[in-house]
């Protein structure tokens, strides 16, 4: 396989063309220029020591020699090892909870903060796994298609807020139906639908929806985060929610939704509290699924093969050197063929 290690140089080989034009401009105005000196015939017979040919030879050799150094500045190599291996994974994607009720703070820093510090550990464990993100509350939307880049799914995790979603509420259903949605087609694999909220299902549906993702291959596991005694939400100005009778807005765990909705889908109830126990048994968990195999093929070694452009420069450059831009005398008497 063949690959340059820095491409952005090659932007450079658009230096060529430009340079043609610009000697083709001044060519043109040399003539010009010999016109208004005299007839052309003319200057051409008092100057029969003149060659048009080797300054045109000498003028492209050293255009090549230019396209040499750029093409080895790119650094081109050649791949030498071809190593095959399947590499295992499953797909997983997590529906975050992100209604106003996240932010109550009966988990440590606050139940959302503390969902993101448990998905920011949980792809930290991935090798090969996918993982997708949707965020819902009253709505649910796509928040990073399924990817193997850890690095966007962690950056994207963290722009995850409640103000990101208008319309509050939780629709548990919704977003339930959209990450089973949102796998890849291949066969053989396991997949993982993530629930993490505190269960307060606004819009119902959630378990029919689990368990129709059940009968499509997919678990459903849910993340249950929060106290059942309730925790007031902060309103962001130092005060918590309150409702329409000016009383505070206390929100509690249901845990008896989120188990329901986990044993439709297959999967396992888990409670999310200030330990680790959680993520211990999240990961137990997934570890239980089915691993599909991708075979892949990876060039893992590279030879560096600028040294056969840099060979080819200084052959070409030795060459315009050695070509004059005149005839040379000792030649210019010798006749092929004699006049009768």
């Amino acid at each position: 396989m063949f690959r340059f290690e820095d491409p952005v140089y090659l932007w450079l080989l658009a230096i060529l063309p430009v340079l043609v034009l610009l000697r083709f401009f001044v060519l043109r105005q040399q003539r010009r220029k010999l016109r208004r000196f005299g007839d052309p015939a003319l200057l051409k017979a008092l100057t029969p020591d003149v060659s048009h040919w080797r300054r045109e030879v000498k003028f492209w050799l050293l255009l090549a020699a230019l396209a040499m150094l750029i093409i080895m500045l790119a650094r081109p190599q050649m791949g030498t090892k071809i190593s095959r291996d399947k590499r295992s994974g499953i797909e997983t994607i997590i529906a975050l909870d992100i209604s106003n009720s996240m932010l109550a703070t009966d988990v440590a820093p606050s139940r959302l903060d503390k969902s993101k510090m448990l998905i920011e550990n949980m792809v930290d464990n991935f090798t090969n796994d996918k993982v997708g993100l949707i965020v819902f509350a009253g709505d649910a939307f796509v928040q990073l298609p399924i990817t193997s880049d850890y690095v966007s799914a962690k950056m994207f995790l963290n722009g995850t807020e409640p103000s990101l979603i208008a319309t509050q509420g939780t629709d548990i259903a919704r977003a339930i139906e959209m990450a089973t949605e949102s796998f890849t087609q291949q066969d053989k694999i396991g997949r993982a639908v993530i629930v993490i909220t505190d269960g307060e299902d606004h819009e119902g549906g959630a378990i029919e929806a689990a368990d129709k993702a059940l009968e499509k291959g997919m678990r459903v596991y849910v993340l249950g985060v929060g106290s059942p005694k309730g925790s007031p939400i902060p309103d962001g100005e130092g005060g918590y929610l309150k409702d329409n009778t000016g009383q505070v807005v206390m929100s509690a765990l249901n845990e008896q939704m989120c188990q329901d909705i986990a044993r439709a889908g297959g999967g396992a109830y888990i409670h999310v509290d200030n330990t680790n126990i959680a993520q211990e048994r999240l990961d137990k968990e997934l570890a239980k699924l089915q691993k599909g195999d991708l075979a892949t093929v990876v060039y893992s070694e590279y030879d560096e093969q600028f040294q056969a452009f840099g060979v080819l420069a200084i052959l070409l450059l030795i060459i315009e050197i050695c070509i004059s831009e005149s005839k040379n005398p000792l030649f210019k008497n010798i006749k092929l063929f004699k006049k009768q």
